[in-house]
């Protein structure tokens, strides 16, 4: 799905094999490889991203699947100077299984932008979006090799999904775009077989077409969860979110602007402060976190992610200037 402003994505054909594809079965979170005690776990992140890309910003925000209780939470991550991610799925890997899980993103070299490659190329080719979709198909592909038993999953879910949020290059304006990293199997003999990850399935989320109403965006994962959208409870009134909008008049604005389809003209504070609080009956008791992203401030926190115990890696020819996951979250 592109709109009419879109910027396709031309990744390069794959060769046609002979494979299996997956047939369907429910997956849930949790243990994906679990017949023998020396093969590969993949510990999946189930749950939503609602998107609302505002003027001058983009808020979004992270719920855990309430239904699954060894699911973990979306996380996000840093992808280049211009995007950042929302990680769903198969985001951790132990191999062999019992050993300490190997995070994807920590496995993807950081991209540090497309610096080097000239603004004509970068703007006809898009070189920053298939930069990122390789890098994370490389990391699946050394993760799922391992993989030599039978794996179920449902013909609509990916084994991974990525949410890019940012700007694109040369003036282009917010962006949206989901990543859906799919994997076949090809049986080599008896229950062995050998699995592949096809490259990704990209889809434009923001912009729409020209003349489509601009309202907010949501991904789930596992995909087909049951309930209604943000979107959905804003333009059915929903009783909670016409409580909230009678709250506060900012957030009247807002819900105002939603349901008008300008939802990129609200102002980007008032935008954030009502998805904070439109989300927190959403999550009930599950984590979730709440951002906003900036083109000249990179990504700033409401509510931080409970990010795990471990620290990511720092890198010590990263500008000063480049966005950072680590702004501290505003009062």
């Amino acid at each position: 799905m592109q709109g009419a402003s879109s910027r396709p994505i031309a990744f390069p054909l794959a060769r046609v094999l002979s494979l299996l594809v997956l047939v369907a079965c429910a997956a849930a979170p949790g243990l994906l490889a679990q017949e023998r005690d020396d093969e590969v776990v993949a510990n999946l992140a189930a749950g939503r991203v609602i998107v609302h890309v505002a003027r001058e910003s983009i808020v979004f925000a992270t719920i855990q699947q309430a239904a699954e209780a060894d699911s973990l939470a979306p996380r996000v991550v840093a992808l280049d100077s211009r995007h950042i991610g929302v990680l769903l799925g198969a985001v951790e890997w132990q191999i062999p299984a019992g050993a300490k899980p190997l995070r994807v993103e920590r496995e993807v070299p950081r991209l540090g932008g497309v610096e080097g490659v000239p603004p004509s190329q970068l703007a006809d080719e898009n070189t920053d979006l298939e930069m990122i979709g390789v890098a994370y198909l490389e990391v699946l592909r050394k993760f799922a090799g391992r993989l030599h038993h039978r794996i179920d999953l449902r013909p609509d879910e990916p084994l991974l999904q990525l949410v890019v949020i940012g700007d694109g290059p040369g003036g282009y304006g917010p962006e949206v775009w989901l990543y859906d990293y799919h994997a076949v199997q090809e049986a080599v003999r008896g229950d062995y077989y050998q699995t592949r990850v096809l490259r990704p399935r990209t889809t434009q989320l923001y912009p729409p077409e020209k003349h489509a109403p601009r309202t907010l965006l949501e991904v789930r994962y596992p995909p087909g969860v049951a309930g209604a959208t943000l979107q959905e409870r804003i333009d059915h009134n929903d009783l909670g979110i016409v409580r909230l909008a009678r709250s506060e008049p900012k957030f009247a604005r807002v819900v105002e602007k939603i349901q008008a389809g300008k939802a990129n003209s609200a102002d980007p504070a008032d935008a954030a402060e009502f998805l904070r609080a439109a989300v927190v009956p959403l999550a009930g008791k599950s984590r979730f976190a709440v951002g906003a992203w900036t083109e000249n401030r990179g990504l700033d926190w409401l509510v931080p992610p409970e990010e795990p115990l471990e620290k990511a890696q720092e890198d010590k020819n990263r500008p000063p200037e480049a966005p950072t996951l680590l702004r501290k979250p505003k009062p």
